[in-house]
Parts: C-alpha cells; structure tokens; sequence
C-alpha cells in the first residue's frame, strides 16, 4: 500500500470534460497494539508507519522517550501491515492508554477517553533556539520542494523539523497533520534524543494537540503556514514554548515566546 491511490475521473474544465486518471491521498487504518491488545486505530496514510508509532508512542506519553521503545514490528499474520506492535523495555498498561474509538484522520484528541487526559506533563523546552528571521522565511519553500505525494496528489499535510540554522532533519506527509508530526518526531527520535532545540514547520494551522505533541518531545519551536489557535497559544505560553503563524517568504506572526527570533 503505498501513499497514493489511481482513480479514474471526470474532469470538467469550462463545458469540456475529460476522463483521466488522478492519483488520491491513501486513507486506511492503522492498529497500534502492546502485547495482544490494541490501543489505538489511526486513520492514517501508509508509509514510515514504524516512525509513526513510535512518534505515537512518545506524544502520547506512552513511552519517555525511544529508549523505552524496545521494537516497533509489523504483526506477521496479518499481510496488509495495518497493525503494528509497539514493545517496551518498561511495563505499560494497555488499558490505561486505550481511546474510547479510533481517532480519524483530522482529529487526535477526540479519541481520548477523558478530557482529562488531553494534557499530557509536556517536557521543559530548552531555552533556545535564536532562529533568524531570515531563515524562519525559507522554511516553507524548503518543506514544499520536499512534499513528493504532495506534489502527486494534491491532499497531504506536512510536518518537518529543522535545526536552527534551516537544515532540513525529516518531512513526513500524512493525510493527518497531528499523524504527520508524529512520523517525523519518530523519525527524528531513531536518531537522536532529546530532540534538542529544533523547529517543528507544519503545514496547516497550529492547534493544541500539535503544540501538546511538540511539548511533550521538548520541541521549543512550532512554525506553521496558517493560524493558530486561541489553545494552542495559551498551551504553549504555559509551557514556555514559541509559536509563529501565517509563515511566508515575505513574513509571519508570533504568536508567543517572541524571545527565540532574533531581531
């Protein structure tokens, strides 16, 4: 199963119509289980699934970090790789991470069980990054170039995490945006950990559950492209965090810990 899907259309263009064929975002579920037991289905998009459950693990406050992922594996017996299980090197209740339903492809925090449990203990950010203006600019052409399904398909988000300096570290893609952080922060967290001072761009707007997820991986930075929300912001003033919208080539918004951007 790969990131796109063939479909033939119609395609209407003025009072001309053609059949053609377009390449879809793929949708499909994904079983995170421990041990047996499942504890969460994500409507997700194939591909760097093992980044995703592990960058699952870790936002979600499964884990501490990837020294208590032991493996993530695909389960064997089932060939479509839709279920995945996350073993640890520390005991975890399965019960006590489960979500009440699957969460969808647009939403992570509805599939909580509690509301309680939305605010996960976030890790303090280091008190860095400067970034320059200058290189806060250039971030979303970089994410851009680098969006192949994107390109293909049209309907993905992004994520991508950046050193200070604008040195592109991971993109993921995802038809999910919370998904697509998830999958970079897992792929970032193979390699190194603490994440360290490092900018999260995403594509879309800046809600709280991506500033949640940035906290908990002691992200300090989050940039996106759109706005962000009123929660997001109050989140991440809580938690000492910056967060910049509306990023362009031309400019952006600042919405909190102004002090990282350099004048």
């Amino acid at each position: 199963m790969t990131g796109s899907t063939p479909r033939r259309v119609e395609r209407y263009r003025g009072d001309a119509r053609e059949g053609r064929v377009d390449s879809l975002v793929t949708e499909a579920p994904l079983e995170i289980r421990i041990g047996e037991a499942p504890i969460a289905v994500i409507m997700r998009t194939p591909g760097h699934d093992e980044d995703l459950v592990r960058g699952f693990a870790i936002t979600e406050g499964i884990v501490a970090g990837p020294h208590e992922v032991a493996a993530v594996t695909a389960v064997p017996r089932y060939p479509d790789d839709n279920r995945w299980e996350l073993s640890t090197t520390v005991a975890v209740d399965p019960g006590q991470f489960s979500r009440n339903f699957y969460a969808t492809s647009s939403c992570g925090v509805c599939g909580k069980a509690s509301i309680d449990a939305i605010r996960i203990s976030g890790a303090t950010p280091p008190h860095g990054p400067l970034v320059a203006p200058a290189v806060l600019r250039s971030l979303p052409g970089i994410m851009r170039g680098a969006q192949a399904t994107f390109e293909a398909t049209g309907g993905l988000h992004a994520a991508a995490l950046f050193e200070p300096a604008g040195d592109l570290l991971a993109l993921r893609e995802d038809i999910g945006r919370h998904n697509a952080v998830d999958k970079a922060i897992g792929a970032v967290a193979a390699e190194r950990w603490p994440l360290g001072e490092l900018v999260l761009m995403v594509s879309g707007r800046v809600s709280f559950e991506i500033v949640q997820k940035a906290a908990v991986a002691g992200i300090p930075v989050v940039a996106a492209v759109s706005a962000a929300s009123s929660l997001a912001a109050d989140l991440a003033e809580e938690m000492g965090m910056t967060v910049i919208g509306f990023l362009r080539d031309d400019g952006f918004n600042v919405y909190t810990g102004g002090r990282r951007v350099t004048s």
